[in-house]
């Protein structure tokens, strides 16, 4: 059964569908960022705004209430971020999705100007024409690529069930309380599994590029374990709604 599982998961990787700009409309654009002291200082939250808005994008500052209707993994988290750089300015601006991954890095926008001012706007303006030159236009958004992988992972579970030729029996899904401590026990290849204090196996996880996010099964439920805030929860397509678990667990 690991053998299959580990198949299907190479399987799905190798469908990945990569995510571009495009996929998204709406920009969560912070007030002060980590180089500054203060809140829209230079008028650097002012300049992303109208220029996101220039590009096509509807943004939103992070003290502003987002509609319930917009899911919020259909949201960009927008940032800039300075590089060193002696006797100049440099700028460049990040693009994350709703589990920190970044979907877009801009070029690095540069100012020789002494005032700080002028130094700030000019490379922050820089920085933008990396974003102009890419010609965005929203394709519908990132629930039409949700789709299209799920309907590749069900490709790729018709794939291996056509190399398996012994029966592969159902597992029941354990109920997980949010309550109810879960320990991370050490695997192969920097996978864990999740135990209760029975102890039982709640849930195996096997590690990605991305130190907070790990593809996860839990009994025949397969999706992904997330952390956010501190706090890890396993999330899976159920019904076509996203289903969201908190998971309470120590590695």
């Amino acid at each position: 059964m690991k053998k299959q599982f580990l198949l299907l998961l190479l399987l799905v990787s190798s469908f990945g569908i990569a995510q571009s700009l495009n996929d998204y409309k709406t920009v969560i654009v912070p007030l002060k960022y980590e180089f500054l002291k203060s809140e829209n200082q230079y008028r650097m939250a002012t300049l992303s705004k109208f220029n996101l808005n220039k590009v096509g994008f509807d943004v939103y500052y992070s003290n502003q209430v987002v509609p319930n209707e917009i899911n919020r993994c259909a949201v960009l988290n927008y940032d800039i971020v300075k590089d060193s750089g002696f006797l100049t300015t440099k700028l460049y601006l990040t693009f994350k999705d709703c589990y920190g991954k970044i979907v877009y890095q801009s070029e690095i926008g540069l100012s020789r100007e002494k005032d700080f001012q002028q130094a700030y706007n000019e490379a922050l303006n820089k920085a933008f024409e990396s974003v102009y030159a890419l010609e965005y236009q929203y394709n519908g958004g990132v629930n039409a690529a949700v789709e299209q992988k799920v309907e590749k992972v069900e490709k790729a579970k018709e794939v291996v069930s056509a190399t398996v030729t012994a029966p592969v029996q159902t597992i029941v899904n354990p109920v997980i309380d949010s309550n109810e401590q879960l320990f991370a026990q050490p695997l192969a290849g920097g996978n864990f599994q999740l135990i209760d204090s029975k102890p039982s196996v709640i849930m195996k996880i096997y590690k990605t590029s991305d130190a907070n996010s790990f593809l996860a099964q839990k009994g025949n439920q397969q999706g992904v374990l997330v952390k956010k805030d501190n706090q890890w929860f396993f999330e899976y397509f159920q019904n076509d709604q996203l289903v969201s678990e908190k998971i309470n667990v120590k590695f």
